[in-house]
């Protein structure tokens, strides 16, 4: 590599980790987070969801199958930073047309290698996500712990909008025989492709768009997408959900959009010790007895004493790491959502079922 410079990783609780950059200088802030996925590296640098987050690759090689430029969640890396173990260069698949180092230069993210990663997860599992930053500039870290002190924390922090479409637009099909209007707070690419390729065509519409606004183009059902930062502050968000619920419209949530409708039917949300992300997290299906390995992005989750006692609310599947809710639908109503990530990319693709359900809901509403 060219620039094997110094580098570093500042803790909000000033435990610093060191490492070495990868050749874009630079200091980037965010809440410090890991993904214990495998493969797939490129979808979750450019899953909005991480938006404003400094990830921790738990698997020991990065880059050493390229990148290509249809494996994208989004337009461009939304993580706020990489820290890796060993990062590949070179990389060897004849799908690839750039090399991860390129893909950081274009798109100007700092990233850091050599880093003690397994001693800096295990850090992170012990004490919980917490704020940081890394930086090349190792000789100016008493100015950047004023700097990381200021950072606001991500409980509390309305992110959508930073990731969000500023305009509507359409995804899919025009001919298809079914219409969604989708509700924007970080959606997936890949969250378009599954309804397209099920005679879906999708209207996308910007995170605080209102459920007359979503109306107006007379879809057949409703979605609210995955998403960054914390759902609280998400009143828009939610308003539109309880209209679109009190109408018993088709109603999918995914991710984020599953703590919205939570929150929409007065279930309260909190942010978890570290979260779950990753492509290998076992969840049970409570109606079918199934178990399905997930893809996971999420730092917070639904109250589960709060789910269990309401009246209107039935949860349809758990977390079997943790026994987090994973799923809920709205009884005597067309609604369902799960927190995890059944369009996978990364991932398995054990609960793409769910979005045959969300079509089928659809049928049965249009009869």
């Amino acid at each position: 590599m060219n620039s094997r410079g110094k580098a570093l990783i500042l803790l909000q609780d000033g435990t610093i980790f060191f490492g070495k950059s990868l050749g874009v200088n630079g200091t980037a802030f965010g809440e410090l987070c890991f993904n214990t996925g495998m493969t797939g590296y490129q979808e979750i640098f450019t899953d909005p969801s991480y938006y404003g987050q400094l990830m921790v690759t738990t698997n020991a090689h990065i880059g050493n199958y390229g990148t290509n430029s249809d494996e994208i969640e989004s337009e461009s890396p939304k993580i706020a930073g990489l820290i890796c173990k060993n990062f590949n260069q070179k990389f060897s698949r004849p799908k690839a047309d750039s090399s991860l180092q390129d893909f950081f230069k274009k798109h100007n993210l700092v990233s850091i290698s050599d880093v003690d990663t397994r001693a800096l997860v295990s850090y992170i599992r012990d004490n919980g996500a917490m704020n940081a930053v890394i930086t090349t500039y190792p000789e100016k870290l008493p100015e950047l712990k004023k700097k990381l002190a200021d950072q606001p924390q991500m409980e509390g922090l309305e992110l959508a909008s930073k990731v969000s479409t500023k305009k509507p637009y359409f995804f899919g099909n025009p001919d298809s025989k079914f219409k969604v209007s989708a509700l924007d707070l970080g959606i997936k690419k890949n969250i378009l492709r599954n309804l397209s390729k099920r005679n879906v065509y999708v209207k996308v519409f910007p995170h605080n768009s209102s459920f007359k606004e979503m109306s107006e183009w007379n879809p057949d059902g409703f979605f609210i997408s995955n998403g960054p930062g914390d759902p609280e502050p998400l009143e828009s968000a939610i308003q539109t959900a309880k209209n679109i619920i009190k109408t018993k419209s088709p109603l999918f949530g995914i991710c984020l959009g599953h703590q919205v409708i939570a929150i929409a039917m007065g279930i309260s949300t909190y942010k978890m010790h570290n979260g779950h992300r990753g492509i290998n997290h076992p969840v049970i299906n409570l109606k079918t007895g199934k178990g399905e390995i997930s893809s996971q992005n999420h730092g917070f989750a639904i109250n589960r004493d709060e789910t269990e006692s309401h009246p209107d609310v039935e949860i349809t599947h758990v977390h079997l790491n943790d026994n987090t809710i994973a799923g809920i639908s709205i009884k005597n109503s067309n609604c369902f959502s799960v927190q995890y990530h059944p369009e996978a990319s990364p991932g398995p693709h054990d609960s793409n079922y769910l979005f045959d359900e969300f079509v089928q809901m659809i049928k049965n509403n249009k009869k």
